[in-house]
């Protein structure tokens, strides 16, 4: 990568507040909860870290408490920027531990008096004693509760809890090469495991007969079938499924794939995906890891058939 600064357009920072009781947004110290503030990161999206940034300046004037963890008292917990590398759009996500914001519609205002290039503001309520970052609830406060950005020549539609690659230089480059490595003739069914909003199977669909995404994340899937249509790709059916119990039916049944492309969660795919190798008519896969040596480990363990792996660390 030429300019490997500043990429990542996902920011997430968590809130609370220091021995004075003075805001603080950063990221938890390894293996505790102890918030580390954090101002700027070279690979963050300056945007982003000036607009988290903004946010917790703005706090104390609205009066607005940051959550503790230990008490369950206060209201902002966490703060979750996705920003459109292409389309310059900026969704804002405030993850508070209950729905009712004081003054909701000044913060706003104040918010993007200071940023204007702010497309989208986003209530997310988390509630619950949890590790994870967005809760159930959610409601649009500003803009239309998403954004959009290209890849590959198409356009995506980005929600709050969807997948979405953070470096989007690279990821160009990425699907590139993996739908190279394929080998596609224009005659095969190919499958889009962990398929996220789409972005995979809908880039490679000039390229095939047919295209299965399977997502367990059900907003990912609504955002899926969008995008599809967005870019009037009528070759590909999306199901809200597990990825390992899907496969296991396709294996089970007649359905013909030709090949399947996998980009799963940092820790890979799970053994019952893997398992439905053994027996189906699958000829070959295409391994995406965004944990080093993860790809590689599954096709050596796996690599029959023609599978390819590609290894990408993107923090």
């Amino acid at each position: 990568m030429k300019n490997p600064y500043y990429y990542r357009n996902k920011v997430h920072a968590v809130f609370d507040h220091d021995k004075k009781g003075n805001p603080i947004a950063g990221v938890y110290e390894p293996k505790s909860h102890r918030v580390v503030p954090v101002e700027s990161c070279l690979i963050e999206d300056q945007k982003a870290d000036a607009i988290i940034q903004s946010i917790r300046s703005l706090l104390k004037s609205f009066k607005i408490k940051t959550y503790d963890e230990d008490t369950g008292y206060g209201l902002l917990r966490h703060v979750l920027i996705r920003t459109g590398f292409t389309s310059k759009e900026i969704m804002v996500v405030l993850v508070l531990s209950t729905p009712i914001m004081p003054s909701k519609n000044n913060f706003v205002k104040a918010l993007r008096d200071l940023h204007p290039e702010i497309t989208t503001i986003i209530v997310n309520v988390n509630n619950k004693k949890t590790s994870m970052i967005l809760g159930d609830k959610e409601q649009v406060i500003y803009g239309k509760g998403y954004i959009e950005d290209s890849l590959c020549g198409k356009v995506f539609k980005i929600s709050p809890k969807s997948f979405y690659q953070v470096n989007p230089v690279q990821t160009e480059i990425l699907y590139t090469k993996a739908i190279e490595l394929a080998e596609l003739t224009g005659k095969e069914t190919i499958m889009d495991a962990y398929c996220g909003i789409g972005t995979i199977g809908i880039i490679a669909s000039e390229k095939v007969k047919k295209v299965i995404g399977v997502e367990l994340n059900k907003d990912a899937v609504n955002d899926a079938i969008t995008n599809a249509k967005r870019n009037n790709v009528n070759n590909i059916d999306f199901y809200n499924k597990d990825a390992g119990e899907f496969m296991v039916q396709v294996a089970a049944g007649n359905q013909p794939v030709d090949v399947v492309f996998l980009d799963p969660p940092r820790a890979g795919s799970d053994e019952k995906f893997r398992d439905t190798r053994t027996g189906s008519s699958i000829s070959d896969k295409t391994w995406i890891s965004g944990e080093e040596g993860v790809a590689s480990r599954y096709v050596s363990r796996d690599g029959t058939c023609g599978d390819s792996g590609i290894d990408v660390t993107q923090r």
